[in-house]
C-alpha cells in the first residue's frame, strides 16, 4: 500500500529515541523527509545521521517559545515544504499525587502541555489542504495509569484540545489525530518497570492484562502513527487511535 508519503515533510519532536524516533524511521522507509528535534544537539545530529541524508537533527526543547517557529522554518529552508507534525515529548516524572511537587507539575506543564500547544498553533497556522498535526498521547487519556498523576493530569486535557482543533482546522482541510501508546518496549517503559520491587514480574503482570499478551515494539507504534500522519488517512481526523494491544476494553 502506498501512503503517499514520498516527499512529503514532517517535524517529528523527541525523536532521537523512543516513540518518536520509530515513527520518524518508518516516515522516511516510505519517502518522507523530516526534521526531528531532541533536547541534545548531538543526540539530535546522531539519530538524524542514523536515518540517513533526508533527515535532519535539531536541538529543541519543546519547552521552548521560540521553537515550533524555528521547527517549521528549518522544514522550509531544508526540503522547500511543512506538510505536518508530530508532537512527542518525553514523559513526565512518576508519583502519586502527594508525591509530585509545584516544580515538578510547572515543568511538565511547560513542556508536556503549553509546548504541545504552541507547536500545534505554530503548525496550525502554516499548514495547507493536506496538512496534518500529530499528538503523542497516552492510555491515560482514557484511564488514569497508576503512579503516573502527572500524566494522568495533562493528557486528558491535550486530548480535548486536540479534538477542538480537529473541529476547527477541518474545514480547512488540516487534520489533527492523537496517538495513545500502552505498554511499547521503550526506554521510558522499561524505566517504569524497572522502579518496582520486581521489574520482571512488574512486566509478566502488566503483559497478563494485555489481550495480544506482549509488550508492543516501537517500530508497531511507529507504523501506526506514520499511516495516521499520511495521505493515506486523509479521512480520519479528530480521533484518538490506541497502539495498546487491545489494554483499552471500551469503545
Amino acid at each position: 500500500m502506498d501512503l503517499g508519503l514520498k516527499d512529503r515533510v514532517y517535524v517529528v519532536t523527541g525523536a532521537t529515541r523512543g516513540l518518536g524516533n520509530a515513527t520518524a524511521r518508518e516516515l522516511v522507509a516510505d519517502g518522507a523527509k523530516v526534521v526531528l528535534t531532541g533536547r541534545d544537539a548531538k543526540a539530535a545530529a546522531d539519530a538524524a545521521a542514523a536515518l540517513g541524508p533526508e533527515v535532519v537533527g535539531v536541538a529543541a526543547d519543546n519547552a521552548d517559545p521560540e521553537a515550533a517557529a524555528r521547527l517549521v522554518a528549518t522544514a522550509r529552508e531544508r526540503f522547500g515544504r511543512f506538510d505536518g507534525v508530530l508532537i512527542s515529548v518525553g514523559g513526565p516524572p512518576s508519583g502519586l499525587a502527594a508525591d509530585n511537587t509545584d516544580e515538578q507539575w510547572q515543568s511538565a506543564f511547560e513542556s508536556v502541555f503549553l509546548g504541545a500547544v504552541r507547536l500545534a498553533r505554530t503548525a496550525a497556522a502554516e499548514l495547507a489542504d493536506g496538512g496534518v498535526i500529530g499528538f503523542v498521547l497516552s492510555g491515560s487519556v482514557h484511564e488514569p495509569i497508576p503512579n503516573l498523576t502527572i500524566s494522568n493530569g495533562l493528557r486528558p486535557g491535550l486530548a480535548g484540545f486536540a479534538k477542538s482543533l480537529a473541529d476547527e482546522l477541518g474545514p480547512r482541510g488540516v487534520r489533527v489525530v492523537g496517538v495513545l501508546p500502552g505498554r511499547v518496549d521503550t526506554d521510558r517503559v522499561r524505566q517504569l518497570d524497572a522502579a518496582s520491587a520486581d521489574p520482571e514480574a512488574t512486566r509478566a503482570a502488566a503483559e497478563s492484562r494485555i489481550p495480544l499478551r506482549r509488550y508492543g515494539t516501537p517500530e508497531e507504534f511507529g507504523r501506526a502513527a506514520a499511516f495516521l500522519l499520511s495521505p493515506a488517512a486523509s479521512y480520519v481526523t479528530g480521533v484518538m487511535l490506541p497502539v495498546d494491544g487491545g489494554v483499552r476494553h471500551g469503545f
